[in-house]
């Protein structure tokens, strides 16, 4: 907890708008993957899969809830907070908000490796809108630590 409060504390030099912007672009192309497959979920809906064909094991295995939610519902919430940090930065340089929500992207990853980890050893399937997920929570995972390594204070 203290490195996290150190962390908050270190202002984020000179980030240009251009970084803030591709973190929009990305957690908004994460957003609408992941609130797809939530609508297609509560839909009773399999979305298609012809690339990798496995969408209905993976979508339909007990690894697409948690506690009765489905996994894409808390994907489409962290995306979308993302993109709420994203955006208070580029419209009044609000950091606090832009560094809980680039935070946010560690645990992410680290679920997002689980859930790959998942289909590739226990389901034997893949789901391109998952791997589509995975994709886009490790490029903001990845630029979160060439944020924070590049313009935090040191």
């Amino acid at each position: 907890m203290k490195h996290l409060k150190h962390l908050l504390k270190q202002p984020l030099n000179n980030l240009p708008t251009k970084v803030a912007i591709f973190i929009l672009i990305v957690a908004l192309l994460g957003f609408v993957d992941a609130t797809y497959l939530t609508v297609e979920h509560y839909k009773g809906v399999i979305p298609p899969c012809s690339v990798t064909g496995g969408c209905e094991v993976v979508l339909t295995s007990i690894y697409s809830e948690m506690m009765g939610i489905p996994t894409s519902l808390v994907g489409s919430i962290y995306y979308l907070l993302v993109l709420i940090g994203a955006f208070a930065y580029l419209e009044n340089k609000n950091l606090v908000l832009l560094k809980w929500s680039l935070l946010l992207t560690i645990p992410a990853f680290i679920f997002s490796l689980w859930f790959v980890y998942i289909q590739v050893f226990e389901l034997y399937s893949y789901c391109i809108y998952c791997l589509g997920s995975f994709l886009t929570s490790t490029i903001l995972f990845v630029s979160t630590m060439e944020i924070f390594a590049k313009y935090q204070e040191k």
